[in-house]
């Protein structure tokens, strides 16, 4: 009989023991939906803070290229440079000038840091010459100067750049 009070003891200890773990597992579980949920406003509000930097980078790259162009590469700016979309493509930078007298288009993209893996960079720039190609097939067969501007672009990027023929302007460079 006394083993008997004993386990029945044990037992309701261990049922309490159980009920108090379901309730404080109920309230991690209200603690963690709640977190969850701040996260996804955190990402939310980020990347609408990132894609303000952005166009807020690209305005202030719309404003400086055409000096930076002018000086370092002889290219007068005809058309000022806007956000276009050309077959089916969202182009950063789209304008067009004029290099010892002939007709150039300018097509960049302006991206606030460029250090990317190596498998990241080449698709960053297969995308870039489908876009280039999307511009080729709206204007024809004309001269296009490849620009990427960018505050910090890695080494990577910028070796598979040069192989390329895009020129890399860097915020420090204005």
């Amino acid at each position: 009989a006394k083993a008997q009070k004993e386990s029945e003891e044990r037992l309701t200890r261990l049922e309490k023991a159980v009920e108090e773990l379901a309730e404080a597992q109920k309230k991690t579980e209200i603690e963690i939906r709640t977190l969850v949920r701040s996260i996804n406003s955190i990402k939310i509000e980020l990347g609408g803070l990132s894609k303000s930097m952005s166009y807020a980078f690209e305005n202030e790259v719309f404003r400086v290229l055409p000096s930076v162009l002018k000086e370092k590469y002889g290219i007068e700016i005809e058309r000022k440079f806007i956000r276009e979309e050309i077959g089916g493509k969202e182009i950063n930078l789209f304008g067009r000038g004029k290099k010892n007298g002939k007709d150039i288009y300018i097509v960049g993209e302006a991206k606030l840091r460029i250090e990317k893996s190596e498998e990241d960079i080449k698709t960053l720039l297969e995308e870039f010459e489908e876009k280039i190609e999307a511009v080729r097939g709206e204007v024809g067969e004309v001269e296009i100067m490849k620009i990427f501007v960018t505050h910090y672009a890695g080494r990577g990027f910028l070796k598979e750049a040069e192989k390329r023929g895009i020129i890399v302007i860097q915020s420090f460079e204005w």
